[in-house]
């Protein structure tokens, strides 16, 4: 699913202090574009807007790899389709090859 917002400016990077002395102005920047607040170089936090949080929450709701799957099969099923694989066929390895070269 191709996300449906898009940002205008690049993210801004917060620390804790600055965040918490700048909460309106952080606010006001998350309708752009995601703020993230780090302590000691470590993400702790993300202000974004109402809309990209909306998307998210609809993202992580949908359906899981597994029941994608589940739903596949059934399709297939119904279909009388079958999934051809072709036979594996090895190709060459210059990692194993060098190995091989500095072992003997």
């Amino acid at each position: 699913m191709e996300p449906t917002v898009r940002y205008k400016t690049p993210t801004k990077k917060w620390n804790v202090a600055e965040a918490k002395e700048k909460f309106s102005q952080m606010i006001r920047e998350a309708a752009d574009n995601p703020q993230f607040i780090f302590s000691r170089d470590r993400l702790v936090a993300a202000v974004v807007s109402p809309e990209a949080f909306r998307e998210f929450q609809s993202w992580q709701e949908g359906e899981s790899l597994a029941e994608a799957f589940i739903e596949l099969r059934t399709l297939c099923a119904e279909e009388s389709y079958i999934l051809e694989v072709p036979q594996r066929v090895d190709r060459a390895n210059d990692f194993a090859n060098a190995l091989d070269d500095v072992s003997s």
